[in-house]
This record gives structure tokens, sequence and C-alpha cells, in this order.
């Protein structure tokens, strides 16, 4: 079990948003993230953060896509969803060909993790 008293689970004051979520219940949403003080006012001094969310379905079932989108309002943010989601989707294929080339690239030998043959049969035995 993991040792609790270590556990560094403290939230950073200064850094503080709220989020509510615009969707149009077709394509996909984006999560509009207001910068607020710890008393929970509206803190005017941070810009609001814009991301958005979009789903491919793959073989293995959907893929959720996040990303963010360049905007300074909501209305912003609606008018470049598309763009964003497009960047999104690119980033994140280009990121699993990536995955995939360093996976195939790997040599597995004898006594590496993933090699799975057992001890008896990787040695020489004469009859």
């Amino acid at each position: 079990m993991a040792d609790l008293d270590n556990l560094k689970a403290e939230m950073d004051a200064a850094n503080l948003y709220t989020e509510e979520i615009v969707t149009d219940r077709k394509m996909g949403t984006i999560h509009v993230l207001t910068p607020i003080t710890p008393e929970g006012a509206k803190d005017p001094a941070r810009k609001p953060i814009f991301t958005g969310e979009i789903q491919l379905m793959t073989q293995m079932g959907p893929l959720p896509i996040s990303f963010e989108i360049k905007a300074e309002t909501v209305a912003e943010a609606v008018a470049k969803y598309g763009e964003a989601a497009k960047d999104g989707v690119r980033q994140t294929l280009e990121r699993l060909q990536e995955m995939r080339r360093e996976a195939a690239s790997k040599i597995v030998t004898p006594g590496s993790p993933g090699f799975d043959v057992p001890p008896a049969a990787s040695k020489i035995q004469m009859p």
C-alpha cells in the first residue's frame, strides 16, 4: 500500500478556475475554465481557458481527444472549434504513429521483459 503520509494532494490556491461546459449536443464540447480568486470571485487579472473535446470512433471503440482552443470569448471558441479539433486529431494521430514506430523498433532478446520463453526452452538441449 502507498505511504499516505508522503502524499501531496494540495490544490494551488493561486491558480483556481471554475468550469462550465458548452455543447451543441451534436459534435462535441467546449470546457470554459474561468479564473477565480480563492474566495470564489472572478479573477479579472487572468484570462479564461478554452478546451475542446471530440471522440473518434475506432475499431477499439471511441477515442476521446482533448485540445486547447486559442480564444478570448465563448463565441470565438465556438467559431474556432472545428480547426482546433482538426489540429487536436492530427497531433493525436502523429503521437500514435510515433508510439507505433518506437514499439516496432524495440529489439526483444532472451531475458528481457516481454520475451516469454520459459527458462528451460531457452537452453540448447541434446537428445
